[in-house]
């Protein structure tokens, strides 16, 4: 899973102006909007523990970690980072439109959400909605503060190569080549790039991308699959 640290507090410094105001106004009515703020804040600190024990039990329980997501969301559903878990766990079961709602919930909340956007094209590439995935991924590396860019350029150039634009799909890989840390494995982006270069036409440049693949990951399934490629390269 993906980074999800993103914490909402701008709606508690609104609340906490709003409180002082009406303390001006009148001492009762300030009463009442402390403790409507004092109930918000508990809510919101519970939402983030349900997410940080969802986040715990994922790996080990599937099911409790949902839960945990859901009881998140329901105290405060402006938690993008729970949406966005909640959107994983309906992906990893299958449940994909469900999913598509959760991502577009946490996006609504924060348009420059890079994983959610990022994830979402995932969503709906896997079910064949190839030009939206696109616009998704595009719409994540917009972003000059995503930690991940080669995951979403990655995702971008195998679409991009599904709907037959060859060139930009080697623009997106190679792109997402030249991001470190990656957080692609390079023999994936290389084994990717041989294939794009072979069907441009450009045999050098793919049989030095397959040539990296078999020496980063020897004796592994890309290094294999690259070595079949280089076999059939005239």
């Amino acid at each position: 899973m993906t980074a999800m640290t993103r914490v909402q507090g701008a709606s508690l410094a609104c609340a906490a102006r709003a409180a002082g105001v009406c303390c001006v106004v009148a001492g009762i009515g300030a009463a009442n909007v402390l403790v409507g703020y004092a109930t918000s804040e508990e809510m919101i600190t519970k939402s983030e523990g349900y997410y940080q024990e969802g986040v715990a039990s994922l790996s080990g329980d599937r099911q409790k970690a949902f839960v945990s997501f859901q009881k998140s969301v329901q105290l405060n559903p402006n938690n993008t980072h729970s949406r966005y878990a909640l959107g994983h766990v309906y992906a990893l079961q299958g449940k994909l439109s469900r999913a598509e709602e959760e991502f577009r919930a946490a996006i609504n909340i924060d348009e420059d959400y890079s994983e959610a956007h990022t994830y979402l094209g995932q969503v709906l590439a896997n079910q064949n909605r190839w030009d939206e995935a696109i616009k998704s991924y595009r719409k994540a590396v917009t972003n000059p503060l995503y930690h991940t860019p080669d995951l979403a350029r990655f995702h971008l150039g195998r679409a991009l190569a599904h709907q037959g634009d060859l060139q930009g799909s080697m623009e997106a890989f190679e792109d997402a080549s030249t991001v470190s840390p990656a957080n692609v494995p390079p023999a994936m982006i290389h084994l990717e790039l041989g294939r794009v270069y072979d069907k441009l036409g450009y045999t050098e440049r793919a049989r030095d991308a397959l040539k990296k693949v078999i020496t980063v990951d020897k004796g592994g399934e890309y290094a294999a699959a690259a070595t079949e490629l280089l076999a059939r390269l005239k």
